[in-house]
């Protein structure tokens, strides 16, 4: 069976984060590491069969999603962080690295074989779009619960939400419009700005997860998203004109891209988007709070006008719009966004940096940049 198993890796304690160079080098250990392995030797002699990797690496480690055969969870949990820490102790820039997480998440045939397992009138829906529309609008087909049940969950979420704000490092709250005054409905806009922010890192993790689940599907049928029958939760709402050019590659790149542009979220260096897949990924993110708050009947008119402050300023003008309307051409829409991020909107370019110094902004993951192979 295939299994996804997802490997947190940090720096030792006390460790002077990595600058862009260090990332572009740890990059390339991790991956040429697992390069060299094909199948692992797990407990009790049951090989485990490696498929696939992604490594994305941030300032303070690397997160990385190992795709794995094996007969049995457990030996792909215990089989994987064996050969991560082996990969480690390879190499003496990685060595005193520890693992924090490694945990196996469902593969999606898996779970469209449980489903199909399932019997009885609460059963899920056999095809899959109607599965994601039921797993989006929650138990009931409405949101996540009803009556009080709703209310505790909500309530929860929020709390989880508020717990997460002090970790959006790189925008005080002024950055959501807070100024120590009240909002429209009366609200603290301190509470407000932090609820936003809380939420942005709270979707994060769920736009990591479907964008990977997305590149799974795409990768298993070896198509593009134009001809991909499978459900997809966000690579299809990118501009439709180039569909048919989001294939496997530009998922993987992609995914890596939200990933290295929510890290510099958290760790306080960011100053401003790098290139267009990052302003096409921001807008992912905001849609995936948006909903994940209205969901839980936490998107008020206060938090809602907190997130369109938080768009603005990190958009700074720029136009990717366009893209969008198909009513204009690549060269109408190049003369319509015209400013100085506008000329690299065209497809082969929503990798290439705005900028050509890391310092100003200009950092596009490794496993993201356009010589990527």
């Amino acid at each position: 069976m295939t299994y996804v198993v997802t490997v947190d890796t940090c720096l030792p304690e006390g460790t002077p984060e990595m600058d862009p160079l260090q990332r572009a080098g740890a990059v390339a250990l991790i991956e040429d590491g697992f390069a060299s392995v094909r199948s692992v030797k797990g407990p009790e002699g049951v090989e485990v069969v490696l498929l696939d990797t992604i490594v994305a690496v941030h300032p303070g480690g690397a997160l990385l999603k190992v795709i794995v055969d094996a007969p049995a969870l457990e030996f792909a949990e215990d089989t994987v962080q064996a050969l991560v820490d082996e990969l480690l102790e390879r190499s003496a820039l990685l060595a005193d690295w520890t693992i924090e997480r490694c945990e196996v998440e469902l593969h999606q045939d898996l779970a469209k074989e449980s489903l199909e397992a399932a019997e009885g009138p609460d059963a899920p829906p056999d095809d899959p779009a109607a599965r994601k529309a039921r797993h989006t609008a929650g138990p009931s087909g409405e949101g996540p619960a009803k009556g009080d049940d709703a209310k505790t969950e909500a309530a929860a979420v929020r709390t989880q939400m508020l717990r997460l704000a002090e970790a959006l490092r790189s925008f005080p709250p002024a950055t959501f419009g807070a100024t120590g005054a009240t909002g429209a409905t009366g609200a603290d806009e301190g509470g407000v700005a932090a609820l936003a922010a809380g939420a942005l890192l709270y979707a994060t993790d769920i736009l990591v997860d479907e964008l990977f689940e997305d590149l799974q599907v795409l990768t298993q049928e070896d198509v593009a998203v134009a001809e991909c029958e499978g459900p997809l939760w966000h690579l299809e709402h990118l501009p439709d004109r180039y569909a048919l050019q989001y294939d496997a590659r530009f998922a993987r790149r992609f995914l890596v891209t939200v990933i290295a542009l929510t890290t510099r979220f958290t760790d306080g260096s960011f100053q401003r988007l790098s290139c267009v897949a990052e302003g096409l990924a921001l807008r992912l993110l905001l849609n995936e709070t948006a909903s994940t708050l209205e969901l839980y009947g936490l998107l008020d008119a206060d938090v809602a006008a907190a997130l369109d402050a938080f768009a603005d300023r990190v958009y700074e003008g720029m136009d990717h719009q366009w893209l969008y309307d198909d009513a204009l051409g690549v060269d109408e829409g190049a003369a319509a966004g015209a400013g100085p991020r506008a000329a690299p909107l065209a497809f082969r370019s929503w990798f290439t940096p705005f900028d050509e110094s890391p310092a100003e902004s200009g950092y596009v993951h490794p496993s993201a940049a356009d010589d990527v192979v």
